[in-house]
């Protein structure tokens, strides 16, 4: 009998641990990496509207910054106000390089801040003041 509980136990944790590949955030990663490509391609100036249609008609955009890096770069109609979120527990700049296009701090944790798009088409660099290596694209239409 001592025999028979001991196959039943390693049955049960051979199901357990079966059972725990298929709980989110377990077994085959390549479908949440093909999902990250796409997004990263719509984020990247493609619209993610239907065809025909443009993310820099939309009058509101979004920037969130999350360990240390500000994501894809944006495509923004003139004029659009531009709300960045900060993810990480750093406060960072979202700073024009040339001009004083724009220049916005944005507390960590959550914090949030807008500027408004410049109303002259073009791309425009930005940084973070206080981390030199992060780099960001702001495009105008």
């Amino acid at each position: 009998m001592n025999t028979g509980n001991v196959r039943v136990t390693l049955l049960l944790a051979a199901v357990l641990l079966g059972a725990a590949g298929c709980a989110p955030g377990g077994g085959n990663t390549a479908p949440a990496s093909a999902s990250a490509k796409e997004g990263m391609q719509m984020g990247s100036g493609a619209s993610g509207g239907p065809p025909g249609s443009s993310s820099a008609a939309a009058s509101t955009a979004a920037i969130t910054v999350r360990d240390f890096a500000y994501g894809t770069p944006l495509v923004v109609a003139a004029g659009a106000q531009v709300t960045v979120t900060n993810m990480d527990s750093a406060e960072h700049t979202v700073t024009a390089d040339d001009g004083p296009a724009f220049d916005v701090d944005v507390k960590g944790s959550g914090g949030t801040a807008t500027f408004t798009a410049p109303s002259k088409p073009g791309t425009y660099a930005y940084h973070c003041t206080f981390h030199p290596g992060m780099h960001g694209t702001l495009t105008v239409k």
